[in-house]
């Protein structure tokens, strides 16, 4: 067969669904046009995760839909589980659709932690994965630790889309970033909207009490011998603790929409915080907008006791119950994007129009 002739042959495509967002699953192979491929995910009596893939996967491109939830473990494990009884049973490629990213958020050496995300990224390709479609990473760096393609598409354009469509009076809006460091996404997003942005810098915190935990540990200074390198230590400029300044909102919010965006909301009570702040400078509507919607604990509670007018996430987490709770909690639907990421890679198409007009800062 000639190399033409090999591009030119349709590869039959299979897509199956993890137990951790069945909704958004279906949503997908919907608008690809495919049905559900056929398998058993099940516990064991003693808690192990089991996959049995019910029709033939030889020859085929795989696509395996999972997304993060609270269960992060089990889904993690039944994903790779999946992924590596795919690869066994010969597939040709397994493509992993994560539209949340399980530990992206532990990318970054922290005292003696270590780095979970390279890990987890280990494991995903060690499992089976040729290939990973995902939304939003937390820290775009986690592409590089991963030894296959990844495709880190964005939310952005549906909650632009949802801004300009759903929220009354929109000009006289302004993008907030919660914190210094989500300046650039804010920048991003006002760019795109035509609007100013305006800055949360500070926080309210307890002094935290110093422990003596072995990092710092000279020789104490009663010592009589001491050596060179201890005496070495007192010439060394002394390291003052890193203190934020009082709250204080950089930018003009008064008698204006507050639009809070953000990548993950997780503990809803920062959000919260950040909402009375934007009260109290004179915002009459506040918004929060992510990708992940986690909202972990009493979320919803929170958020209906909150000055929060809405909290706007897309649907790469489930949360039904939360929505049920408070019906403050919108949802905006990124099956489209996922289902088109999907239909091009199986085509060997370009990716670049998903990323069209998006900013590397989003």
């Amino acid at each position: 067969m000639s190399r033409m002739d090999s591009k030119s042959v349709k590869v039959p495509m299979i897509v199956f669904a993890g137990s951790s967002h069945q909704g958004l699953a279906t949503l997908i192979a919907d608008k690809l046009g495919e049905k559900l491929g056929a398998a058993n995910i099940y516990h064991t009596s003693n808690s192990e995760t089991a996959v049995e893939i019910e029709e033939s996967v030889r020859g085929k491109d795989v696509y395996i839909i999972q997304t993060g939830t609270k269960d992060v473990n089990n889904d993690l494990m039944e994903m790779m589980i999946m992924a590596y009884a795919c690869k066994t049973s010969s597939a040709r490629k397994v493509v992993g659709v994560i539209p949340y990213m399980p530990y992206s958020k532990q990318s970054k050496m922290r005292k003696r932690g270590s780095i979970a995300s390279k890990l987890v990224a280990t494991l995903i390709c060690k499992a089976g994965f040729t290939h990973i479609i995902t939304m939003d990473l937390h820290q775009k760096e986690v592409q590089g630790f991963f030894n296959c393609p990844v495709d880190n598409l964005r939310a952005s354009p549906f909650l632009i889309q949802y801004i300009k469509e759903s929220i009354p009076d929109f000009r006289n809006a302004v993008i907030v970033a919660r914190h210094p460091g989500a300046v650039k996404r804010a920048t991003s997003y006002a760019e795109r909207l035509r609007l100013t942005i305006a800055v949360i810098h500070g926080e309210e915190k307890l002094p935290e009490l110093e422990r003596e935990d072995g990092r710092n540990s000279p020789p104490p200074a009663e010592l009589e011998n001491r050596t060179s390198f201890s005496l070495g230590l007192e010439l060394l400029p002394k390291v003052h603790l890193k203190e934020k300044p009082p709250i204080n909102v950089v930018g003009d919010v008064g008698g204006r929409i507050a639009i809070v965006v953000d990548d993950i909301i997780d503990e809803v009570g920062v959000f919260a915080s950040a909402a009375c702040i934007l009260k109290e400078r004179g915002a009459y509507k506040i918004y929060v907008m992510a990708t992940h919607g986690l909202l972990s604990a009493d979320a919803p509670r929170l958020i209906e006791e909150s000055p929060i007018d809405e909290v706007v996430v897309t649907n790469t987490v489930p949360h039904d119950i939360q929505k049920m709770q408070c019906p403050k909690i919108k949802t905006v639907d990124v099956s489209m994007m996922l289902s088109e990421a999907i239909r091009r890679i199986h085509n060997q198409e370009s990716m670049s129009h998903l990323f069209q007009h998006i900013p590397t800062e989003d």
